[in-house]
């Protein structure tokens, strides 16, 4: 059962009894609270560092020069250390958020180190006359890989003009014609002498009409022209046989005649048999004869050839001779050189006639190009002399654009390629120098990071094909010889990739083992504010901007400490400042000023604040329209305003939130019901600061008395996932003021963390949350009771804006500091919270004093509502025992009566008396 004493206060007051206590308690303030009030109020000169003018430059014209490594000692210092030491693996990871300028701070200094640096060699890629498979990469000293290039083409067309001369001259051509005739004539007088051998067998030779093959023949099947026709005929294919060497052979054609014709008449019977069995061995013999022959005339047309090609050779060397030697000449310092020019020299002359003739697509010149493929010198990579070490940026770092590829190019159906379609990568191009690469572009690519990590390990730049890692298939392609690798790479990124590189890449370490980091923000001094005038007039020239006024300067000064959340730092953001400078600069052409003034940026930062302000924009006018329920004035039991901050994409604003705690006495034993934990829309650090608070307030009281009471915190009108523990002295606010059954002040919000001692600290977004909470007060009017409540560790972040200083030096609005919760429950309560009287308790007017005696006052009653209920319990019993006694004593008697009756009847009946009724009887 729950006494009045025990209900609770409802969060919504009635607003008359509501004026009645704070009247009351207004005329009667406690000096503890106007001490607390006191000591914890901010003036305003507290609420903003200014910037002084006079102590900056006129005009950004008039600055100071640019210190390249400004406010980043820490990372040029680590970055020097990389590039002094020549060892494998001593890599940079620029570590630091987006937009600090990383990558413009980093190329600026390693162009001024490359200047003075020596400039590496070039690279070409060559045909490789060897092994045409794997082209050959030669290095050349710097600015001759394009003289080499220019040689080559110009050796070309000259060889190719000079050797069409040399094979085209009268001379060449009596040459030729003397080998051949040479040829001829010998093979003439081969077919004479075994023609003559023939006839000794009554057999000639012949050729066939349709394959021009020589055969023997019987005479008889000579074509029916005279003989001497016919041997004019064979004369036209056989040139005249000269003398035999055969005795047999020299017979008269009579004689051999007249030799047959006898031979003739004494043939008769077995005689016709054996002469014509005679005649088909010596016509296979005259066969096999001209096999040989055949074989020897061969031999003899090989032999014409190489007589044709060794003049070939020699006419080529001795064309080519005097165009090569000069250029032999001019690279003599380069052996390798000389080597490849040596071979296209022997490859010329070997391949004379094809080059001569043009019917071959290896000699010809490939499209785009002033020499064939063969012949090509691809230039890899070129530097001008004394140009000092390269400084690459790829912005697009891929397997191919970083390791290079090799082109391939598809004509009818069969794909090619040649030394020529070797293309450099980024590695190419800043080998000798320094390469710079974002990391999570870099991680964006497949293999480009796997491919990276294997050049720098190897230090040689190699070739691979990207599509049969990719396909897994075996097309041919080329597979150039390496290049050796000598570069200092600096990945750019974040410091939480570079930690999940650390974790789940083993090697990664190995690799790059120096981390730079770049920080934030730098101390705000006078030096310091002077360099980032350097800084800002160094982006106004680059950009063409107008230039800017001291006031102007100021303004930016003092927003870059906003930025930075510190009156005594500066934000290091360069892309926020150049957007600040742009757009300063466009009001001010608007205005048709020719140098920008603070005005003309404090236009700018309205129009970002304004762009970025649309759900901000929307929370107000909830507010406005009553949607959101916000209550600045008044006083209201386990209410308090807790400051929050908003973050979505680039849009951060503060805005204030209702945070409700109810108490449910006699039941738990201190529990706290989170509740925007247990629907998961808590995060762990909320949820951290929770525990923290509920610890504390155990700590706290559970020494004193019991908890007997559960309690819930819940946020209102919140939908989505709240985290942090900067809420955690708003919820002890009202978890106590619920306890305690003392009203907060409405007019006050409240922000700051908390520990287990009771001890506020410092939290982040401070002067977006002040702000926030301005604005909603100025909505409902500004009363001169209003304020924030923070901790006294955050009044070195407080950047406000103008008007919110301006209404705390009007007495319309008021910023308290505060160090620990007793002096926050003192300034959102106006009593005295923890102290005590001289038996070491918790005085009576005192908040945590309340607090006990609710603690007790339930006690009490619920020991009252057990007295009660055991009362009642004891006088139903004794109600039950009286009639059930009544009731015993009716049976009784009914019985009396009948053992009565029956003993008249039966005298030998003995009665028979329990216990239970003899002390009955005893009673009456």
């Amino acid at each position: 059962m729950v006494t009045p004493s025990t209900q609770l206060t409802d969060p919504a007051i009635d607003t008359t009894k509501e004026q009645t206590k704070h009247a009351k308690k207004v005329t009667q303030l406690h000096p503890r609270f106007l001490e607390v009030k006191q000591h914890c109020r901010l003036s305003a000169a507290q609420l903003k560092r200014y910037s002084n003018p006079a102590a900056l430059p006129s005009d950004t014209r008039t600055a100071p020069d640019l210190d390249v490594g400004f406010g980043q000692q820490r990372a040029l210092k680590a970055l020097q250390t990389a590039l002094d030491i020549k060892a494998n693996g001593y890599h940079v990871f620029a570590a630091g958020e987006n937009g600090l300028g990383k990558r413009t701070i980093i190329s600026r200094l390693l162009t001024r180190i490359a200047a003075d640096a020596p400039t590496p060699d070039d690279w070409v890629y060559v045909h490789n006359f060897a092994d045409p498979r794997t082209p050959q990469a030669i290095s050349l000293p710097a600015g001759q890989a394009e003289i080499l290039q220019q040689q080559v083409s110009q050796l070309w067309q000259q060889a190719k003009k000079r050797l069409s001369q040399r094979f085209r001259s009268d001379q060449y051509q009596s040459k030729i014609e003397a080998i051949k005739n040479a040829t001829h004539q010998k093979e003439s007088q081969a077919y004479d002498v075994l023609n003559a051998e023939g006839k000794q067998y009554d057999l000639a030779l012949t050729f066939r009409s349709f394959d021009n093959k020589a055969v023997f023949v019987h005479p008889s099947q000579l074509p029916t022209e005279s003989s001497s026709a016919a041997d004019t005929a064979a004369a036209e294919h056989i040139p005249a046989s000269p003398r035999s060497d055969n005795p047999q052979s020299a017979a008269k054609p009579d004689e051999t005649a007249h030799r047959r014709g006898k031979q003739d008449k004494v043939l008769s019977g077995d005689d016709e048999y054996e002469a014509e069995l005679d005649n088909f061995v010596q016509k296979n013999h005259m066969q096999k004869r001209l096999s040989q022959l055949t074989i020897a005339l061969e031999q003899l047309e090989d032999e014409a050839n190489d007589a044709i090609e060794a003049l070939h050779r020699d006419i080529a060397r001795r064309a080519l001779q005097p165009l090569f030697a000069p250029v032999y000449q001019q690279f003599a310092a380069q052996p390798q050189v000389v080597d490849y020019l040596k071979a296209v020299s022997a490859d010329m002359v070997t391949h004379a006639e094809r080059i001569v003739n043009g019917d071959d697509e290896e000699f010809v010149t490939a499209v785009l190009a002033t020499t064939p493929s063969r012949y090509a010198v691809n230039v890899i990579v070129s530097h001008a002399p004394d140009s000092g070490a390269p400084v690459v940026f790829e912005d697009l770092p891929t397997h191919l654009n970083l390791l290079g590829h090799v082109e391939q190019i598809t004509q009818l159906g069969t794909v090619t390629t040649d030394v020529s379609m070797i293309r450099a990568g980024a590695l190419h191009r800043a080998n000798g120098g320094y390469l710079l690469l974002e990391a999570s572009h870099l991680l964006e690519h497949p293999y480009a990071w796997q491919g990276l990590k294997r050049a720098l390990q190897s230090r040689k730049i190699k070739l691979s094909s990207l599509e049969q890692m990719l396909t897994l298939t075996g097309s041919l392609s080329l597979a150039p010889s390496p290049i050796d690798l000598d570069v200092k790479v600096i990945l750019l990124g974040e410091a939480d990739l570079y930690y999940e590189l650390l974790e789940l890449e083993p090697e990664f370490d190995a690799v790059f083992k120096v981390r730079a980091d770049f920080h934030d923000d730098v101390t705000r001094s006078p030096e310091h504010e002077l360099a980032l005038v350097a800084k800002m007039a160094d982006i106004i020239d680059h950009a063409s901007l107008y230039p800017f006024d001291r006031n102007a300067q100021a303004a930016l000064l003092e927003h870059l400490s906003l930025q930075a959340e510190d009156q005594d730092r500066l934000s290091l953001h360069s892309d926020l400042l150049i957007k600040l400078l742009h757009e300063s600069d466009r009001h001010a052409r608007l205005d048709g000023k020719h140098i920008v003034d603070a005005h003309h940026v404090m236009q700018a930062i309205d129009d970002m604040d304004e762009r970025s302000g649309y759900l901000r924009d929307l929370y107000w006018d909830e507010l406005k329209n009553g949607q959101q329920l916000i209550q600045t004035q008044g006083h209201a039991v386990g209410q308090v305003n807790a400051l929050t901050v908003v973050s979505y994409a680039d849009s951060e604003f503060g805005m204030p939130a209702r945070l409700t705690a109810v108490i449910q006495p006699n039941i738990g034993a201190g529990e706290i019901l989170d509740i925007e934990r247990d629907v998961d829309l808590g995060g762990s650090l909320h949820a951290k600061g929770m525990l923290i608070m509920t610890s504390y307030l155990r700590a706290l009281f559970s020494q004193h008395h019991a908890l007997n009471f559960s309690a819930s915190l819940a946020f209102e009108q919140s939908y989505a996932q709240i985290d942090g523990d900067s809420a955690t002295v708003s919820e002890g606010c009202a978890l106590l003021s619920a306890l305690a059954d003392v009203p907060i002040d409405q007019s006050l919000a409240i922000t700051g963390s908390m520990n287990q001692l009771g001890e506020v600290q410092a939290v982040g977004g401070i002067n977006a949350k002040i702000a926030g909470f301005f604005d909603a007060c100025r909505e409902q009017e500004l009363t001169g009771q209003q304020g924030v409540v923070i901790p006294i560790a955050n009044v070195q972040q407080l950047m406000l804006r103008d008007d919110i200083i301006a209404a705390v030096k009007a007495g319309k609005f008021h910023i308290y500091g505060v160090q620990s919760l007793s002096e926050a429950l003192t300034l959102m309560t106006g009593l005295p919270v923890d102290t005590m009287n001289k038996k070491g308790r918790y005085r009576k007017d005192t908040l945590f004093g309340k607090v006990l005696n609710r603690l007790l006052l339930w006690d009490e009653n619920q020991n009252v509502d057990d007295d009660i209920e055991n009362k009642d319990v004891k006088q139903t019993s004794q109600k039950k025992r009286k009639a059930k006694k009544k009731k015993d004593k009716k049976k009784r008697r009914q019985r009396q009566e009948e053992k009565d009756e029956k003993g008249n009847d039966d005298h030998s009946s003995v009665d028979v008396v329990t216990a239970d009724e003899s002390r009955d009887i005893a009673q009456l």
